[in-house]
C-alpha cells in the first residue's frame, strides 16, 4: 500500500506547482489556466466560502474550470462538498440537498427558480467569472455525518432515492496517489475528462490525480465529449474532442467504449496516437469488447471500484494486463475473497453512509468492506468480478448464475446495446434485449444471442429472448438516473412475454 497523503501535503504540492509547473493546469474550450491561476482561484474561492460561513456546498452544474475550482476550494476550506449529477430529477436533487443539510449551491442559473422554491436565495450570479453558474444560499439544519466528511457522493439506487456515501479527504487523496504511482511509467501528462465530475471516478481519477502529478486536465462541457443526460452518447463528438486535444488518457463507461469502437470500425478510422491509457469501468466490460477496441487502436484497460472505496481500486495496465479481469489492486487498496465468494475491500474506505452510519448501524465502516460483488483472485493477483451477490439466479436445476456474466457476453456483440437476463427458479435463462440501433433487425439479435451462447456453458445460455418494448432508460422507468437497468421494472414490463418455463410469447 502507498504511504498516506495528507490534505496539507496535497495543498503544498499544488502551491509548489503554482511556482514551477510549465504546462497549463486546465484547458477549456476557450482558455488555458496555469497552475498559478488555478491555485490563486482556489484560494480566493476558499476564502469566499469561509467568509460566507458555508458548511456544506453542493454543485449542480456541467463540467467546467469553475467546478474544479469549487472542488479544490472546498477541500482547502474544510467545507463538505456534495457533487450532484445534472441528470438527477428535481425530486432527487431536493432529497440530496435536504438530507445532506446543504446551505450553499453552485448551480446552473436555469436551476435558480427551483432553488428559490426550496428556500435558497441567489448570492452571486457569476462564480469565478462564469455567468452561467450562480451561487445560492439558505439556512439549513445541521445534519449528522461522520467526522471528517469532505465529500458526499450520491448514488441513485434502484428505488430512485439517492444514497449518500461520506468520504474523507485522505481517502480520496490516497486513491489519487495510488493512481499516480500505478501509472507512473506511462508518461501521462494530459487527461481529457470524458465523464461528468459528479461521477466520483472522474472527480478523483480525472481531477485530483492529474493535479497531484502536475498534469493538464482538459475540461469540456459534457456535450463537447458527446454526452447528453445519463445515457445518450455520440461517439463522433468524443472522437473529435480526442483528435483536437490529443490527450494521453481518458476514462469511459463500457457502453461509451463499445459505441466509439463501433463508430471507428464503421468509418475505417483509428483513434489519436496520443492515447496511452483508456480506463474503462462502472460495469463489466468483457474480453471481447476490449479485444475489439484494441484491434482498432484504443488502448483500453478495465478497472473496478466503488464509491465506498473512493472510486477505483483495481486496474489493468500496460505490462500488467489480463483481459476479462478487473486488474490487480492499486497501491492504496487491499482485496480479499470471503468464504461465500464475496469481494471484500480494505485499506481505503468511506466513513459511512449519510444518515444511517454503516449499513444501518451507527459508527464508521469496518476494516474490510463487503462489496456485494462476487469474484475471485487468480494466482497472479488479478481480480475477476462475477456479478452482484443479490442478483444471483438459481435455476430450476439448482445452477447458480450471475446474470451480469451472461449480460456482459451479450453486450459484447455489436448488435446488442443492452440486455437483462432472467431465470430464477426457471429451467432456462431468458433475456430482454435492447438493440444497439433501432435499425438492427431481430435476425441480427438472434445471431448475437447464438454467438454469445457459444462462449457460455449450457446452464448459462440464453434459451429465449424478447426485444425490449421501450428503451432501457430513466425516462421510461427502465433504469436509474445514472443508467443502471431496473431489473424488476424490466421484468414486469415484459412479464407477459417471458413465460415461467423460459419460453417467450409474442411481444
Amino acid at each position: 500500500m502507498s504511504a498516506p497523503l495528507s490534505l496539507p501535503a496535497f495543498l503544498d504540492n499544488l502551491e509548489r506547482f503554482a511556482g514551477a509547473a510549465d504546462g497549463p493546469a486546465v484547458v477549456s474550450e476557450t482558455a488555458e489556466w496555469s497552475y498559478r491561476a488555478l491555485h490563486d482561484a482556489m484560494r480566493g474561492a476558499a476564502d469566499a466560502l469561509l467568509r460566507r460561513e458555508v458548511r456544506v456546498l453542493a454543485t449542480v452544474c456541467d463540467n467546467s474550470v469553475q467546478w474544479v475550482v469549487a472542488d479544490l476550494a472546498a477541500l482547502r476550506a474544510g467545507v463538505t462538498h456534495v457533487p450532484l449529477p445534472t441528470f438527477f430529477t428535481l425530486e432527487q436533487q431536493r432529497f440530496a440537498l435536504d438530507s445532506a443539510g446543504v446551505d450553499a449551491v453552485l448551480a446552473d442559473v436555469r436551476l435558480l427558480p427551483a432553488l428559490t422554491a426550496w428556500g435558497f436565495e441567489p448570492a452571486s450570479r457569476a462564480w469565478q467569472g462564469d455567468a452561467g453558474i450562480a451561487l445560492a444560499q439558505r439556512r439549513a439544519r445541521d445534519t449528522a455525518m461522520p467526522a471528517g466528511t469532505a465529500k458526499i457522493t450520491f448514488t441513485s439506487g434502484t428505488s430512485g432515492a439517492p444514497k449518500g456515501v461520506c468520504l474523507g479527504a485522505d481517502s480520496m487523496l490516497a486513491v489519487a496517489h495510488g493512481l499516480v504511482r500505478g501509472t507512473r511509467g506511462l508518461g501521462i501528462s494530459r487527461h481529457l475528462c470524458a465523464l461528468p465530475f459528479a461521477v466520483l471516478l472522474e472527480n478523483v481519477a480525472g481531477v485530483l490525480a492529474p493535479v497531484l502529478r502536475g498534469a493538464t486536465c482538459v475540461v469540456l462541457p459534457t456535450r463537447a465529449v458527446g454526452l447528453a443526460g445519463s445515457s445518450s452518447f455520440d461517439p463522433a463528438v468524443l472522437n473529435a474532442a480526442v483528435e483536437r486535444h490529443r490527450p494521453h488518457s481518458l476514462i469511459l463507461l463500457p457502453q461509451m467504449l463499445r459505441a466509439w469502437t463501433g463508430w471507428l470500425q464503421a468509418n475505417r478510422m483509428s483513434p489519436s496516437t496520443s492515447l496511452e491509457l483508456v480506463a474503462v469501468g462502472g460495469a463489466a466490460v468483457g474480453a471481447r469488447t476490449l479485444a475489439d477496441a484494441r484491434a482498432i487502436g484504443i488502448p483500453a484497460y478495465e478497472g473496478y471500484g466503488s464509491s465506498e472505496g473512493a472510486s477505483v481500486q483495481t486496474l489493468n495496465l500496460p505490462g500488467a494486463d489480463r483481459p476479462g479481469s478487473a486488474g490487480r489492486p492499486l497501491p492504496h487498496c487491499r482485496v480479499r475473497i470471503a468464504g461465500d465468494g464475496e469481494i471484500e475491500m480494505g485499506g481505503n474506505l468511506f466513513l459511512g453512509y449519510l444518515g444511517d452510519g454503516y449499513l444501518g448501524h451507527p459508527g464508521p465502516a469496518p476494516t474490510w468492506w463487503p462489496t456485494g460483488d462476487l469474484g475471485e483472485l487468480d494466482g497472479d493477483g488479478f481480480l475477476h468480478v462475477r456479478g452482484r451477490k443479490k442478483n444471483v439466479l438459481i435455476t430450476a436445476y439448482g445452477r447458480n448464475v450471475s446474470p451480469e456474466w451472461v449480460e456482459t457476453a451479450l453486450r459484447s456483440e455489436p448488435a446488442v446495446g443492452q440486455a437483462v437476463v432472467f431465470g430464477d427458479s426457471r429451467p432456462a435463462l431468458s433475456a430482454v434485449i435492447w438493440p444497439s440501433a433501432a435499425s438492427v433487425p431481430d435476425a441480427a439479435l438472434d445471431a448475437a444471442v447464438a454467438a454469445a451462447n457459444a462462449h457460455l456453458p449450457d446452464y448459462a445460455r440464453v434459451h429465449t429472448w424478447v426485444r425490449g418494448a421501450v428503451p432501457f432508460d430513466a425516462e421510461h422507468g427502465m433504469s436509474t438516473a445514472n443508467g443502471r437497468p431496473k431489473r424488476d421494472a424490466i421484468e414486469a414490463r415484459h412479464r407477459a412475454c417471458l413465460l415461467p418455463d423460459g419460453r417467450t410469447a409474442p411481444a
